[in-house]
């Protein structure tokens, strides 16, 4: 009996290199496995939003990463296969650049800015971005949905932009607020820049909404302080909100009342016979 146990022993230690072997070749091939399933599911062209919507007129910009998982530095040239008329950029840390040299398992954050042509329609659009280096390339497929163009215009019902005010008195303009865009305008905000002591007031001072095509009347109220010297005074009014704006030039000729223009005669008149009171009494002496 004692002699079978010993024998057993001795198997037991004969094969135990072997297991120790098998158990380091298979924790081996199970790194390598998993390492190439990381490589396989981490592609090295990457963005962390694939499909952006925006106006025509606003820039579509994508954030992607390229990695170069190679075992040296490499230099990628890159592209965006965009349509006829559409503007395309890469920026690495704010620099555009067309190609770019990465490391060894290093990871470089590229900004894509994409601009497209005024006359786009509305609907989606495939971009396909390449990053090639030699022979090999990365890929990465991008979506633009555009929906519309923003647009705004500020004029006056008969497209007139002058007019006349007493000194001291105010005056109504009828503004006119035009969406010329194809997408729905919100929150539009008046404002005016008068000359010093003036003050433009707007009812209403803002639109809530504004549909493609539409207009809105705003009426201004311009105050002119008394005794303003009489001449031409430049208004600048404007409306805008996050997506559009647009501005325009009032021209406001000044005048000054029959009053002061009578108080200055008087005042001439009274001078004038000052002086000729004068003349009389010490002119003979």
């Amino acid at each position: 009996m004692l002699a079978s146990n010993n024998q057993h022993r001795r198997q037991i230690r004969l094969h135990l290199p072997s297991f120790l072997c098998f158990f380091l070749l298979a924790v081996s091939f199970t790194k390598q496995s998993g390492a190439q399933a990381n490589n396989h599911s981490s592609p090295p062209f990457t963005a962390r939003l694939i499909n952006i919507e925006a106006a025509t007129n606003t820039p579509f910009t994508y954030n992607t990463r390229l990695h170069n998982g190679a075992a040296v530095s490499r230099v990628y040239q890159l592209s965006a296969n965009v349509p006829p008329g559409w503007n395309a950029s890469f920026k690495v840390e704010g620099v555009q650049v067309t190609s770019l040299n990465i490391d060894s398992e290093k990871t470089q954050d590229i900004t894509l800015e994409i601009n497209p042509a005024i006359e786009t329609k509305p609907g989606k659009y495939n971009i396909p971005v390449l990053a090639v280096t030699g022979a090999d390339s990365a890929k990465l497929n991008l979506e633009a949905v555009v929906k519309g163009s923003y647009g705004v215009a500020l004029t006056t019902p008969t497209g007139r932009l002058s007019d006349e005010i007493t000194e001291g008195n105010r005056k109504e303009i009828h503004l006119l607020v035009k969406n010329t865009g194809t997408i729905a305008l919100e929150n539009l905000d008046l404002s005016g820049q008068a000359p010093p002591q003036w003050d433009a007031a707007f009812v209403p001072s803002t639109i809530t909404r504004l549909e493609p095509g539409k207009d809105a009347e705003v009426t201004a109220t311009l105050s002119v302080p008394d005794k303003t010297i009489a001449g031409d005074y430049v208004t600048n009014f404007s409306v805008k909100n996050t997506n559009a704006s647009s501005s325009a030039a009032f021209r406001m000729t000044v005048t000054t009342s029959v009053l002061t223009g009578w108080l200055g005669i008087l005042v001439i008149v009274v001078a004038l016979g000052a002086v000729y009171y004068l003349i009389r009494k010490y002119g003979r002496r």
